[in-house]
């Protein structure tokens, strides 16, 4: 499967933590942000925030003398015999922390095998998650979650897709052309949510951003009832802003 990748902000700065990371690993007793910032090649400005980030998240921990050393969630990240289960707590503790602090229900999915699968999600009875009332895996045409997982294929495997899953109208908005689909998903900006007005389901409008870790596809989604639709852009710019770490536990 080919991808069509162009880097996101998120992506960028999962990487920059990455190479924070490397560096706290190699002083085995701490390492001040004075010398972080030099040998990770980062600037004193961007360093900060990636600290922050990684502060939170449990990657790294700062010691009595200042100086960070690696942190407990890195540690269980980089052990062999847990490591998915670590990675399914990792990413539930996110989007847990997303579903309360952007007031919605939360997904992640990614393109498995040819096929759209939402791995995880975070919901609550304040926020519930979208009824599944048509297999997420054959309304891809239809689903934010869907279209931007096909977004990130090339064109060759945008097709492959949709001709094996028919394209059906599931609601009065819902796409049914794959020639006006595949122009749209060519046409979307990587750094755009991908948006679904009431395409799979009446009442209801999610937005979904990419995190594109290495050859695998995925994104992540938000879902609100339509009397909040007022409220879908500023979620999917939440979710934007904290794509990061999720892709940097996909990526340790």
């Amino acid at each position: 499967m080919a991808l069509k990748q162009e880097p996101t902000a998120p992506y960028h700065s999962a990487q920059d933590a990455l190479r924070v990371l490397e560096t706290v690993a190699r002083h085995s007793s701490g390492v001040t942000d004075t010398l972080l910032a030099r040998e990770s090649g980062l600037g004193t400005e961007r360093l900060p925030a990636l600290l922050r980030m990684l502060r939170r998240e449990g990657y790294v921990e700062q010691v009595g003398d200042g100086a960070y050393v690696t942190g407990h969630a890195l540690a269980r990240l980089g052990s062999t015999h847990d490591r998915e289960q670590a990675l399914r707590e990792k990413l539930q503790h996110t989007l847990d922390r997303l579903r309360d602090s952007v007031g919605a229900a939360v997904y992640i999915s990614r393109y498995v095998d040819g096929e759209v699968k939402v791995t995880q999600y975070a919901d609550s009875p304040a926020t519930p998650a979208v009824n599944e009332w048509v297999d997420f895996r054959f309304s891809a045409h239809a689903t934010a979650v869907g279209k931007s997982l096909l977004g990130q294929l090339d064109h060759n495997g945008r097709r492959d897709h949709l001709a094996r899953h028919k394209m059906a109208r599931l609601t009065s908005r819902t796409i049914t052309s794959d020639k006006l689909l595949l122009s749209r998903l060519e046409a979307q900006p990587p750094t755009v949510p991908v948006l679904d007005l009431q395409e799979y389901a009446v009442g209801t409008v999610c937005a979904a951003v990419p995190i594109t870790a290495g050859s695998s596809v995925g994104c992540l989604a938000v879902s609100l009832p339509l009397e909040h639709a007022h409220r879908l852009r500023q979620a999917a710019d939440a979710l934007n802003r904290n794509a990061a770490p999720v892709l940097l536990s996909l990526a340790i």
